[in-house]
């Protein structure tokens, strides 16, 4: 539903709220532009009497004196029955130039305020800003949910690129976004009078007036009492006709004064909607705070890039849900699949899920979780396919399924099994698949499979769990799932270090480059010698010819370094691995970059705590490699043997010296003192929870049994202390690469 809320203003105003954000940026930075020909603050402590008896001096016509909200002072005079505006000095009186406003600033603020069309554009603009405050709130809600709870908002943004920087810019510029959006509709609301501006009649015109010759202007005791800071203008009676009388317009109010005695014969003090008015009219325009409409312009800047960002996200969503064909009338089908899906990804496995059940000739109905039937006839088999969304909750097609789960009054005869999708990265890793599943038992339904759960959309578990499926049904499931392929690139191999073979654990260290073919002729030295870009951490997925499958290696090298380097261990009867490891120097293969920005160290001097085994020491060996500023980093590598697989071993011992590694806690498992690293970490308990009380940040990769071991680990370590798991994860100080 927050989705839907978020969207529907984003869709439907995206241009318009661009716009108005684009002039609003424009006329953020007049203010400013005003202020600095302003003269310094100490005039601001000049009164009126002094400003207008020097002006009247050097203008004799003078008609009227304004201040602007700037604090620009301007005289309107008229010589010789010609009218002029000078731009003046408020410490000499004297002309500084010709005032001459300018028409695009004019026609920019009635092209802001009413996109020039009157009344109507009017209520448009109001409508983009009301849009906009729906945006805002919306999206600031679904940020906290996104990072684990408002306690949590302005912590490690996750997600891809376009995803991060969407909520990296949105979370600081939000308040901006409100701050004008929210005094933009109280303007529009006075503009059609639902709410008074406050502007009153104005104080009764003088009839009694003394009629004297004019007193000198400077002279004037009312005068003299008005700071400068309060001056808004001052009218100059009539020439020649001595009943006129000064008009003196200020902070406080409206008032008339006698020409020939000084004395305030009317005045009315400005309402209290009248002071709103104004106050909110500088809050938003930034007259009068030339550095709050800087700030403003600054947040309403960056409106397009959180548009594009924003449209490329709903884009790439739109992409990912595929067309289902084949979907039976669910009460025919003998096969159900309910999808929970947030970003539409979870569809692309459904669809996959479907094809194959209808391959074997199952009348197979898929729908949202939000249209659960509360009685399937037909039904022999249920699946459901769900991710999770923000913190643990409902993705936004099962936002209704709990309800009506609960509404369903008899257990059905058939079997369902739960498969989760989620990342192993957040704190609540698929939580509403567990609390689905945990729900289901409630309810007594009985489960063909414990629950299951896939992270970060890995089709090699998804493929897995499709053959424990197909060996319940009674036949050979094989569910490949081929998501959207990056474009990819041919790499070739440069060198390759073996290692484990000793102890039948073939490991190598792989290093590519760009093929010589792609570095021949002109053009193709200019635009095709380079490497994508990628980083330590980021993901390389290869394709093994014949294949559409990718299988994904972490990086232990940036594009920087000139090579693209992977870790890699032969598994038996694994086709990626073993295709890798019959390359020699020169072969090429395909493949592509996927980002993986969430597994790296964060920025700053903070200690970070390096924990792997076997191929997981990959990625890690990519980040102490890349620490040129030595900040404290402290390695545990896990392996069987140290004459065999002690991968990085000459490396390793090179960056103890220059200070890169500070620390390196080494553990193998076939050995006489075997041991592994988490028995390493409880011996180093506490060092460790020194560390972790500076701020570490514990990055581990490896296999899933390793990591658990690990994290059973710290959590013994950290008993003695406030901080868990969970916490850490939450922080974005402890996280995971795990196959």
């Amino acid at each position: 539903m927050l989705r839907q809320i978020h969207k529907l203003p984003g869709l439907l105003a995206g241009l318009l709220v661009v716009v108005l954000a684009t002039s609003g940026t424009i006329l953020s930075v007049i203010p400013a532009l005003d202020r600095s020909i302003v003269p310094p603050s100490s005039f601001n402590q000049m009164n009126v009497a002094e400003l207008a008896g020097r002006i009247a001096e050097n203008y004799p016509g003078a008609e009227q004196i304004k201040r602007s909200p700037s604090g620009k002072i301007t005289v309107f005079y008229f010589n010789n029955d010609t009218p002029g505006a000078d731009l003046i000095d408020p410490a000499t009186g004297t002309k500084v130039t010709e005032y001459q406003p300018s028409g695009f600033t004019r026609w920019l603020k009635l092209f802001h305020r009413s996109l020039l069309f009157d009344n109507k554009g009017r209520a448009v603009a109001g409508f983009g800003a009301l849009a906009m405050i729906i945006l805002s709130i919306s999206g600031l809600m679904m940020t906290a949910k996104r990072q684990g709870g408002w306690k949590n908002l302005f912590g490690h943004a996750r997600g891809t690129g376009t995803q991060r920087w969407h909520v990296a810019i949105g979370r600081i510029a939000v308040f901006g976004f409100l701050f004008s959006s929210i005094t933009a509709i109280y303007m529009s609301l006075v503009t059609f009078a639902y709410i008074p501006d406050g502007v009153g009649m104005g104080p009764t015109f003088p009839t009694d007036v003394n009629g004297g010759p004019t007193m000198n202007v400077g002279d004037m005791a009312v005068l003299k009492d008005v700071n400068i800071a309060d001056f808004r203008s001052l009218s100059f009676p009539y020439a020649g006709d001595l009943t006129d009388v000064f008009t003196l317009n200020t902070a406080q109010g409206t008032g008339y004064i006698d020409q020939a005695t000084g004395k305030m014969l009317s005045f009315e003090a400005n309402s209290f909607m009248k002071k709103t008015y104004e106050f909110i009219f500088m809050l938003h325009t930034g007259q009068g705070l030339w550095w709050l409409g800087l700030i403003l312009g600054a947040a309403a800047s960056v409106i397009p890039i959180m548009s594009i960002t924003g449209t490329l996200m709903w884009l790439r969503n739109r992409r990912a849900a595929p067309r289902i064909k084949k979907n039976i009338l669910a009460k025919h089908a003998n096969i159900v699949i309910l999808v929970g899906s947030e970003s539409s990804s979870t569809w692309g496995f459904a669809k996959t899920l479907h094809d194959g059940l209808t391959a074997e000739g199952l009348k197979v109905h898929t729908a949202p979780m939000n249209r659960m039937k509360p009685d399937y006839k037909a039904a022999k088999s249920m699946f459901i396919l769900t991710a999770t969304y923000g913190d643990g909750e409902a993705p936004a097609s099962a936002k209704s399924f709990m309800k009506q789960l609960a509404a369903v009054k008899t257990t059905p005869s058939f079997h369902v099994a739960v498969l989760g999708f989620g990342d192993r990265q957040f704190p609540r890793f698929c939580q509403f698949a567990q609390d689905v599943s945990a729900a289901l038992d409630a309810k007594q339904w009985k489960h063909m499979l414990p629950l299951d759960m896939i992270d970060r959309q890995s089709a090699q578990e998804f493929s897995r769990w499709g053959r424990e499926i197909g060996a319940v049904l009674g036949f050979e499931l094989e569910l490949v799932h081929t998501p959207a392929l990056r474009k990819t690139n041919k790499l070739a191999l440069i060198s390759r270090v073996d290692y484990g073979a000793e102890v039948q654990a073939p490991t190598t260290v792989f290093r590519f480059g760009v093929p010589k073919a792609a570095r021949k002729g002109l053009f193709k030295s200019i635009f095709g010698r380079r490497l994508p870009k990628f980083d330590a951490g980021d993901l390389v997925g290869v394709l093994v010819p014949g294949s559409s499958v990718p299988r994904f290696y972490s990086l232990a090298s940036s594009a920087k370094e000139g090579a693209l380097e992977i870790c890699v261990r032969k598994q038996a009867g694994g086709l990626c691995s073993g295709f890798l490891h019959d390359l020699a120097p020169g072969d090429e293969i395909e493949a592509f970059i996927q980002p993986n920005p969430d597994f790296r160290p964060a920025s700053g001097r903070a200690p970070v705590i390096l924990i792997g085994a076997g191929t997981g020491i990959g990625p890690l060996a990519g980040f102490i490699r890349s620490n040129k500023k030595c900040r404290p980093m402290h390695l545990y590598f896990g392996g069987r043997d140290p004459k065999s697989d002690f991968l990085y071993e000459p490396e390793l011992r090179d960056w103890l010296k220059d200070k890169r590694l500070g620390t390196l806690n080494t553990a193998f498992s076939r050995v006489q003192n075997r041991s592994y690293v988490q028995n390493k970490i409880i011996s180093d308990a506490e060092m460790f929870r020194d560390l972790i009380a500076q701020g570490a940040q514990i990055l581990v990769c490896g296999g899933r049994s390793m990591a658990q071991g690990v994290l059973d680990a710290i959590e013994t370590v950290l008993e003695p202390t406030d901080l868990d798991i969970l916490t850490l994860k939450t922080q974005g100080r402890y996280v995971e690469d795990t196959y």
